[in-house]
């Protein structure tokens, strides 16, 4: 049998916990909250029929042929325009269109990671981003977080001992997987930082327009002058993920790089479907649409906050996100996660562990709760269920 010599960028083994927990937790019987889904029951296909509809009448031939690799002009200007309202001046020469804000962190990562680089993110964090920062050969540290994002003193520390740091990752807005939002005043702190340490910083940014409660915080690329924030958008969560279309806003020397390495990855994300949402946007009130979802998942969100302090044990700990898609939970003592995770099953309920969400030094009593892709009512049965078999498990110890 042959024998491959791959790369060292190819894991050695074909583990996947991860991919594993949401094959399970998708079976058609099981109520899951493990999924990072959108609601499907709130896509707006009719609209984006009509609009590709459009597409094929007028321009057919033209967006089935190759295109530019920095994408539809269209579209980046309608981009502009949206993110104006998030609080950024975009200008569209400035945005790359992306094939999902996923390729956005790889070509990040492919553009400035070399092997040994240290990338510092929040503690716990995006687990698919510490995947692409490990490919590329990247010591992933991890810094704590509370209620209001990263510490800024502890990251002040964690750069003092790896004065090597390339970037900070963070995703200010309803953290995958807390929950929890950055405070303006670390915002600010963060990009000083960046300044007097010399590094680049990722603000990831999948939820920051679902909003439900409180008051909008700027992005943390609004407060930099100099350059140093690479900004990753997507329509994911505020159209439809299967779209697979994002973006990414920074300063222009950078946008000129990371358009040649996409142009080496895939020529240009796909033509039909860029020219698909730019119709959409032009045609409808897109804001309308997320105002739509984001009333949606508040009560979602809200219906899960109150199940759980209600059927899960005393001492858990969770979040109350003013908006996004995720609740992060803390069990009470040390409960063997991979025991509670079979038992769910078995009840036909599901959620993620929460220690592949550490890049280092992971706590095993975590869980991370998805609410945007259940009905109200099968939150709360669901819940039930969940806190039955916690409470059975720590209890009969």
């Amino acid at each position: 049998m042959t024998k491959y010599n791959f790369s060292s960028r190819v894991p050695l083994t074909n583990d996947n916990p991860f991919g594993e927990i949401l094959t399970v937790a998708s079976k058609p019987s099981i109520v899951s909250f493990a999924g990072g889904l959108p609601a499907p029951e709130l896509f707006p296909v009719a609209e984006i029929q009509a609009a590709a509809n459009r597409v094929f009448d007028e321009a057919g031939q033209t967006v089935l042929q190759y295109s530019l690799a920095q994408g539809n002009l269209q579209l980046r200007q309608l981009i502009s325009q949206y993110m104006q309202t998030r609080g950024l001046n975009d200008a569209p020469d400035d945005l790359l269109i992306t094939t999902g804000s996923q390729q956005g962190l790889d070509l990040i990562a492919e553009m400035m990671v070399n092997p040994g680089d240290v990338v510092i993110s929040e503690k716990p964090t995006y687990l698919s981003a510490l995947d692409v920062f490990k490919t590329y050969g990247a010591e992933t540290v991890g810094v704590d977080m509370d209620a209001d994002g990263m510490k800024m003193d502890e990251l002040e520390a964690t750069l003092k001992r790896h004065p090597n740091t390339k970037l900070v990752y963070v995703v200010p807005n309803f953290q995958n997987p807390t929950g929890n939002s950055m405070s303006l005043a670390r915002r600010q702190r963060l990009v000083a930082l960046a300044e007097q340490y010399d590094f680049l910083i990722i603000e990831d940014d999948p939820y920051g327009a679902i909003r439900y409660a409180g008051d909008p915080i700027a992005p943390i690329k609004s407060l930099d002058s100099n350059g140093r924030v690479l900004y990753t958008g997507t329509f994911s969560k505020i159209l439809a993920p299967g779209l697979r279309l994002g973006w990414i806003s920074a300063a222009s020397e950078l946008i000129t790089k990371l358009t040649l390495l996409k142009q080496f990855e895939d020529v240009h994300s796909d033509n039909l479907t860029q020219a698909i949402i730019a119709q959409y946007m032009q045609d409808n009130d897109m804001q309308k649409h997320i105002d739509h979802i984001t009333s949606n998942y508040r009560d979602r969100g809200e219906t899960m906050h109150a199940a759980i302090e209600k059927y899960f044990p005393a001492g858990t700990e969770l979040t109350h996100p003013e908006g996004g898609m995720f609740l992060w939970v803390k069990l009470p003592g040390n409960p063997d996660i991979d025991q509670l995770f079979a038992e769910c099953i078995k009840n036909n309920v599901a959620f993620v562990p929460g220690a592949p969400f550490f890049p280092d030094n992971p706590e095993t009593n975590t869980m991370r709760m998805n609410f945007s892709n259940r009905s109200v009512a099968e939150i709360e049965s669901g819940i039930k269920k969940m806190g039955a078999v916690i409470s059975s498990l720590i209890y009969a110890k």
